[in-house]
């Protein structure tokens, strides 16, 4: 849907009466208009497969107690699926309410450099493919009205935190309604690793927390969104890197799951269980921290998956997770490529532990949260969702059926030629483009009832269903003006094997990307920590950085902490270095980061000069961090000085 201009929220008094005597108020803070108002988090994980949870009783393997909790909270769907087999596409269906056939983002190709726009049929392709691939858009175009940017306009502060992928500056969230972008990557996967150290601009680990996970990181920077929030009502956009490859996790779980894994249990990677027990540690810090703040009552949660499992790859000498009973994994347009866990919850509304059997998709999410918040939709803006109210307050959704269009072929195990699905009650028939005689469509039909591992093809044994469902396609295509593949006018008949369909070796683990090599810490100096590229010594009067690199940094955890309020830094300092300097602040529980964080500009003239920085925190400041530099040189500080509001000295340092 193109920008339209925007509508505040429904906020009469009725509607504030209504919610407060639905008891979703806070009860934190007096009931106020932005009281009545919930937050909303939602918590997408990448590539958790159906079965990578115990909410369905499908694995014996891994543990994940915080979605359990988070499941007792709300309501539960049992069949809940993605947008689409590959993660970009479902993104953009989540925050447009649309579906890739309407929006073009059919491909995770948006961290490539290419900018595409606008789908485009390719006219031939090699002679092995019966039908031509669609190119996809790269970029979520920045005239769609966001779910971002409606919560934006409606008095919510919004948040993005973690993986994007749906391109780079300037189609990244900050230009799509969000407020603040961490760590404002546009990456496919996590920069360097899991495990610190990383490879993201303007982003350290924390050199207090040693290995540290980036889902702890992330999770701790929603909290602190949640922390600077808790006030107003907040948009907490929470997009895992978890599980996607590169497989990687913390060593310490990897063995405490070598000596789990059952050598005939389904999911055998050690590896992955560690990734989701990790996934799942962030979920939980998360629920914490609505908890402590008492806002929980007040917060609409949704958490789901962004395609199902990866079963293609290999870890361990295994496929990272197995979606058994489920056919298939991510990238296929079988149940185990786009079915996985989703619960929503909004205490008072939705019922806590319950479950659902009704069909859901990605799409739903846009039109749902405006329901429960009451809020109208843009004057013609267009869902291919539908609000899923009914059936958050237990009963049946009233839609035809959900579509899924995938017009690409990867080579994975049970891969298929471009296609389109449709779901219509326990019904799912697969469109193959031009996979038939004479360049028509093949159709695979099965009963999800009957035959949930999608074994057994009726399409022969019921025309009549098959073109029913196959006309229901049809308008789906029709409606969103989908790009569609095409007969490919290269195709040899000779060069296809029908009976190698869906039949592929499993790749190699995917390179984890080469990290920065990691540095020993050094020893304090002047009660200083050096970090990053440089050293630090005393000699007399002054605290020498000799920086090697383009990331110096020193910092000192303070004796007491400071009140919140506004604060003054002043510098006594020259250097031969080069690149402007940054100054951050953190409080107890969270690490330092760009958003707490003031650049200045240096003189690297060898001549001594004063800096004054001036900064708010809006928590306890508990250590202070100074990067005075990017690049290699020598600095010299002569004087550090934290001044408050009234011009008093708080904390001094004469070297």
């Amino acid at each position: 849907m193109l920008r339209l201009p925007s509508i505040p929220a429904a906020s009469t008094a009725s509607t504030i009466i209504a919610l407060v005597a639905l008891g979703i108020a806070g009860q934190a803070h007096p009931a106020t208009v932005a009281d009545a108002k919930p937050n909303v988090v939602m918590i997408l994980a990448d590539d958790l497969g159906w079965s990578d949870t115990t909410l369905f009783g499908t694995t014996k393997f891994y543990r994940t107690p915080n979605i359990q909790r988070l499941a007792k909270r709300g309501m539960t769907f049992s069949r809940a699926y993605s947008s689409s087999p590959l993660c970009s596409p479902t993104r953009a269906s989540i925050l447009t309410g649309t579906s890739p056939a309407r929006h073009g983002i059919t491909s995770p190709t948006c961290h490539l450099p290419k900018v595409v726009l606008e789908p485009a049929a390719k006219s031939s392709g090699p002679p092995h493919q019966m039908a031509t691939v669609v190119e996809s858009v790269t970029r979520l175009k920045t005239d769609y009205y966001t779910l971002a940017e409606m919560f934006r306009d409606n008095g919510y502060a919004t948040g993005h935190f973690g993986k994007w992928h749906l391109g780079p500056e300037p189609y990244s969230p900050l230009q799509h309604g969000f407020d603040v972008d961490v760590p404002h990557f546009a990456g496919p996967g996590p920069a360097g690793g899991y495990v610190a150290p990383w490879n993201y601009d303007d982003f350290d680990p924390d050199p207090d927390t040693p290995d540290q996970h980036i889902e702890d990181r992330m999770a701790k920077e929603a909290e602190a969104f949640m922390d600077q929030n808790a006030d107003r009502p907040f948009f907490l956009n929470y997009w895992m890197f978890s599980v996607h490859a590169p497989f990687d996790a913390k060593q310490t779980l990897i063995e405490k799951y070598r000596h789990a894994v059952d050598p005939d249990g389904p999911q055998r990677s050690p590896t992955y269980a560690a990734m989701i027990e990790s996934m799942d540690d962030a979920v939980g810090t998360l629920l914490d921290a609505l908890d402590r703040l008492g806002i929980a009552d007040n917060t609409i949660i949704v958490f789901a998956s962004d395609n199902g499992g990866n079963m293609y790859n290999e870890v361990d000498g295994t496929t990272p997770t197995s979606n058994a009973p489920l056919r298939g994994g991510k990238a296929t347009m079988y149940e185990g490529g786009i079915r996985g866990p989703a619960i929503v919850v909004q205490p008072g509304v939705i019922e806590a532990g319950s479950t659902s059997d009704q069909t859901i998709q990605s799409s739903d999410y846009y039109p749902t949260l405006l329901d429960l918040l009451n809020i109208d939709p843009q004057p013609g803006q267009q869902f291919d969702g539908i609000s899923l109210v009914p059936a958050l307050k237990g009963g049946k959704l009233d839609r035809e059926a959900i579509f899924t269009y995938f017009p690409h072929s990867p080579a994975i195990p049970d891969w298929l030629p471009p296609s389109a699905s449709v779901h219509q009650g326990d019904w799912k028939l697969i469109r193959i483009f031009h996979g038939g005689k004479n360049e028509s469509h093949r159709y695979k039909l099965f009963n999800l009832r009957e035959d949930l591992g999608e074994q057994d093809n009726l399409a022969e044994k019921f025309p009549e269903r098959v073109r029913h469902l196959d006309a229901l396609i049809e308008q789906h295509l029709l409606d969103t003006s989908a790009v569609r593949p095409r007969p490919n006018p290269s195709f040899e008949p000779t060069r296809y094997d029908i009976t190698r369909e869906g039949k592929a070796e499993l790749k190699g683990g995917t390179k984890k990307p080469e990290p920065r090599k990691r540095r020993p810490a050094g020893q304090p100096v002047a009660g200083w920590q050096p970090g990053g590229t440089c050293k630090l010594s005393h000699p007399k009067g002054v605290l020498r950085v000799a920086s090697t690199g383009g990331d110096p940094y020193l910092s000192y955890p303070l004796d007491q902490p400071i009140p919140a309020s506004k604060l003054k830094l002043r510098l006594r300092m020259k250097s031969n270095s080069s690149g402007r300097g940054q100054f951050f602040w953190r409080d107890g529980r969270q690490p330092f980061s760009a958003s707490r964080s003031q650049p200045f500009e240096v003189m690297h003239d060898g001549q001594v000069h004063d800096y004054r920085i001036d900064f708010s925190p809006t928590t306890e400041v508990h250590s202070i961090r100074i990067d005075p530099s990017r690049g290699n040189g020598v600095i010299e500080l002569l004087e550090v000085v934290l001044i408050n509001d009234d011009n008093l000295i708080i904390h001094q340092w004469n070297f």
